[in-house]
């Protein structure tokens, strides 16, 4: 999911109806950026 400039990165159960958020990522250009690290895409 994305929500401006920042990515939402999140898991889906299904049979329990719960959206467990895994990160939330600042997108730079190709990147995201996660709790300071630089992840490539």
């Amino acid at each position: 999911m994305s929500l401006g400039n920042f990515r939402v990165y999140y898991d889906v159960d299904e049979d329990e109806s719960i959206v467990d958020i895994r990160a939330i990522g600042l997108k730079e250009g190709n990147q995201v950026r996660i709790g300071g690290e630089i992840i490539e895409l």
